[in-house]
């Protein structure tokens, strides 16, 4: 390793001295050109001079370029390697192991089920953090469909889509949290899935803001907190 490393370091100093003598040369070829009188010859010299000077600086600029970086050891999708038994240079994940942060395992939060039955309860404590975040991702992820009430009369649906279903109707209102949740990350008739755009705790902050649209849709002024009710207009 030491012998290596010397040999390295040593390089970049080599070439740095090739470069100063060439460029020592053609300044002493210049200098010549310069202070010699002008005639025919002259004219023939200048010529080759150029000539020369052009091939010395083509030669500095190309001892300065290396390929080290565009020919890099490395093997593109899908080629063949004859280094592993089964000549794939894509190897498969190692038994036993998992990426980081790939663990899930709470059932609640990444499935929405208990014992295979759809949780009517949530993985963490809805407070007004989540119900933000819950109304931020609803906006940018379900209302092009479901329409910012979720009447499911949303912009794409004005242009042509598959109408949903309102989500204020019963059988939606009575439906458990990981109902919701379940079609969110596994799709539903025309409705893809968003498991991959929205990763699981947003998800629950979704169903937590349908929640509040649904209770708003069916609120009494005695579901409204009695510092708030001043606010509420005739």
């Amino acid at each position: 390793m030491r012998t290596r490393a010397t040999t390295y370091s040593a390089e970049p100093a080599e070439t740095a001295e090739k470069g100063f003598s060439a460029c020592s040369a053609i300044s002493a070829l210049i200098v010549v050109f310069v202070t010699a009188p002008w005639n025919a010859k002259r004219a023939k010299t200048a010529k080759q001079v150029f000539f020369a000077c052009f091939a010395a600086f083509a030669l500095i600029v190309g001892a300065g370029c290396r390929q080290d970086m565009h020919d890099q050891p490395k093997y593109v999708p899908l080629r063949e390697s004859a280094f592993f038994t089964d000549l794939r240079s894509a190897r498969p994940i190692v038994e036993g192991t998992v990426a980081r942060g790939q663990l899930h395992d709470d059932p609640l939060l990444y499935t929405g089920k208990v014992n295979g039955a759809d949780a009517t309860v949530f993985p963490f404590r809805v407070d007004a953090t989540v119900m933000a975040r819950g109304r931020e991702r609803f906006d940018i992820f379900c209302a092009p469909c479901h329409g910012r009430t979720g009447q499911g009369d949303g912009m794409v649906v004005r242009r042509g889509y598959r109408r949903p279903p309102s989500m204020h109707q019963d059988r939606l209102r009575d439906a458990p949290a990981g109902h919701f949740f379940d079609v969110i990350t596994n799709g539903f008739g025309a409705m893809p899935d968003y498991a991959a755009q929205v990763k699981a705790e947003d998800r629950w902050a979704i169903v937590a803001y349908v929640r509040a649209l649904q209770l708003s849709g069916h609120a009494t002024l005695a579901d409204v907190p009695p510092s708030e009710r001043d606010k509420i207009q005739p």
